[in-house]
């Protein structure tokens, strides 16, 4: 699935900067960097955070911590939690 029209990225595209990475992308504009492009009008944004978010916590059930993403799982994860403290707040 096309998320990023501008761009022309896919849902495959994004997952597999993530997940093939020694140290995965921890923000979008680091995922458009590995894909040779950035951001344009921005509206996949959030889109395509929540595909990291999904390929990490997939990722996180089946590694163990000699997993290269090991540290990454914890980071995104907390910066998630704390983005979602953030809004509540």
């Amino acid at each position: 699935m096309i998320v990023c029209s501008c761009n022309v990225l896919s849902d495959h595209d994004v997952r597999g900067v993530v997940t093939d990475a020694k140290q995965p992308p921890r923000t979008t504009g680091q995922v458009y960097g590995c894909l040779g492009c950035s951001a344009q009008c921005g509206r996949c944004a959030r889109t395509i955070r929540k595909i990291m978010n999904e390929a990490l916590a997939a990722c996180e059930g089946g590694c163990c911590s000699a997993c290269p993403h090991a540290a990454a799982h914890s980071e995104a994860l907390d910066s998630a939690a704390e983005a979602k403290i953030d809004v509540a707040a």
